[in-house]
């Protein structure tokens, strides 16, 4: 199975911003052991600016572009220098992708980020993809992982994209809110009252939220791609997941309803 997976903030950082080392460890273990069954995974990893914040030793996100690009420049070489390290305790070895925008609207520029995917997917490196925060401004900018992680997915033509957020999928209300609320084990389709469950942001650190997730399903359907949203706290699931157990919210591609 080729599967992206989307690492949003939630899951690699604590509210701080500073490095989840248990989290991290678990999930690249996870993630080594399904690459040594024959799976391809491919990683969509938000964290740049979470984890530059948290060495920058900053208050908060910052909501001026300069001060997100310096923390992206900080934090993606701490985020790519802990991938490296913990792949290759299990002799795997992990490549850098860095996008905005306009590679992926500009035709040529995208067919080479597809080139370069699918030849690093034959040398049996592990891609990580990320946007290029440092750079990236409202005008070339994807906007959010969950986008990215739909249209890596679409790009490299998975047979399925996770996004690892910090729930367990969709609701009928807010969980937080709502004691009531029940999860939605499977979505045939991104209808008007599916979105109308959206709600809002995501966490503090993280640009996402339920709204770019469904539009990310909408991006992964119309490519034929099945989507699954679930929580990162738990990435053992991704073994249930792989073997076709109900794990989180299922979205259907177009080729699967």
């Amino acid at each position: 199975m080729r599967i992206v997976i989307k690492i949003g903030t939630s899951t690699l950082t604590h509210k701080t911003g500073h490095l989840n080392i248990r989290q991290v460890e678990k999930l690249c273990k996870v993630v080594s052991d399904l690459k040594n069954a024959g799976h391809e995974p491919v990683l969509v990893s938000s964290g740049a600016i979470g984890m530059g914040v948290g060495k920058l030793s900053l208050p908060g996100r910052p909501s001026d572009m300069p001060t997100k690009q310096a923390a992206a420049a900080v934090g993606q070489c701490e985020l790519m220098y802990i991938y490296d390290k913990q792949f290759s305790e299990y002799n795997h070895v992990v490549a850098q992708i860095l996008l905005t925008g306009d590679d992926l609207d500009h035709e040529d520029r995208r067919q080479n980020f597809e080139n370069t995917l699918f030849r690093l997917l034959e040398l049996g490196a592990l891609p990580i993809v990320n946007e290029n925060d440092t750079i990236a401004t409202h005008e070339i900018a994807v906007g959010d992982n969950d986008t990215l992680g739909a249209i890596v997915a679409a790009c490299v033509r998975a047979d399925l994209l996770v996004l690892l957020s910090d729930i367990d999928g969709l609701y009928t209300a807010d969980p937080r809110k709502d004691v009531g609320a029940k999860l939605i084990p499977v979505v045939e389709e991104v209808t008007p009252e599916i979105q109308a469950l959206a709600g809002g942001k995501g966490s503090a650190l993280g640009t996402g939220g339920m709204q770019t997730k469904l539009r990310a399903a909408e991006i992964a359907g119309a490519a034929g791609v099945d989507m699954i949203i679930t929580n990162g706290t738990r990435p053992e699931d991704l073994y249930d997941i792989v073997e076709g157990r109900p794990v989180g919210t299922l979205f259907k591609g177009s080729k699967n309803k």
